[in-house]
């Protein structure tokens, strides 16, 4: 995936609101960016992090730049953006990336099902076989190498794991995949720490038959785009 321009290159001062950022550019220019993620960015929101703010190029936003990117140390590049982690997703079972999820005839987005009145994110068809229910889980929070979600707490997360298990009782498959937009991790777990019940309840739907995937990313201002699948892990609680 190709991201758009152009980008201002700056520090991170704070992030505050949830929903905004202020960043100090090189030529000492102070601007305040839209920060497209509801998280907590543990561990990607320290003061003086090097940050990327996209121009978006449209004066009618009330905050033009958006911050997408952010060097947690030297190399390692970190996207925020949860907006594109179903791109990202879809464009690796598209290009044959991800051998799972390989061999369906149909992708569609945004789909909705559940008892709940969820929406799937990702759902494959084709013929002769059970479709498959994707729901994509944004990761930022890598620590020591060990990818982890949520970062804070998730009841939403907790719903969706509850529909992807009725898929798999009504005879459909269901994956809950994880998003990490980092190239850093060698392998997923949930937050238990964080949100336990989160975790509780990833391990009840992997019992049930839900599976799950992990992918991390290469990350840079000009690319997007997921490389390496790693193992989840869920040790004993």
């Amino acid at each position: 995936m190709w991201l758009e321009g152009p980008w201002l290159e700056g520090r991170l001062l704070r992030r505050y609101k949830r929903f905004l950022a202020d960043v100090e550019l090189a030529d000492g220019r102070r601007l305040t960016a839209h920060t497209p993620n509801t998280g907590s960015l543990r561990g990607c929101a320290e003061p003086g992090m090097r940050v990327w703010l996209r121009d978006t190029g449209d004066p009618k936003r009330k905050y033009r730049y958006s911050w997408e990117l952010v060097e947690v140390r030297p190399g390692v590049v970190v996207g925020i953006h949860t907006g594109l982690s179903n791109r990202l997703v879809r464009e690796a079972i598209e290009t044959g990336r991800v051998p799972a999820l390989a061999g369906y005839d149909t992708l569609r987005g945004e789909v909705p099902y559940g008892r709940e009145r969820s929406r799937i994110d990702l759902l494959l068809e084709g013929p002769g076989r059970p479709a498959c229910y994707v729901e994509v889980k944004n990761v930022t929070l890598v620590e020591a190498g060990v990818a982890a979600f949520p970062d804070a707490i998730s009841t939403r997360g907790q719903k969706h794991l509850r529909e992807l298990t009725e898929m798999v009782r009504q005879g459909r498959r269901a994956v809950i995949f994880f998003c990490i937009q980092r190239g850093d991790a060698v392998e997923m777990r949930p937050a238990d720490a964080i949100d336990p019940a989160y975790g509780r309840a990833l391990r009840e739907a992997l019992a049930a038959g839900v599976e799950a995937v992990a992918m991390t990313a290469a990350v840079s201002p000009a690319r997007l785009e997921l490389q390496s699948e790693v193992p989840v892990v869920c040790p004993p609680l």
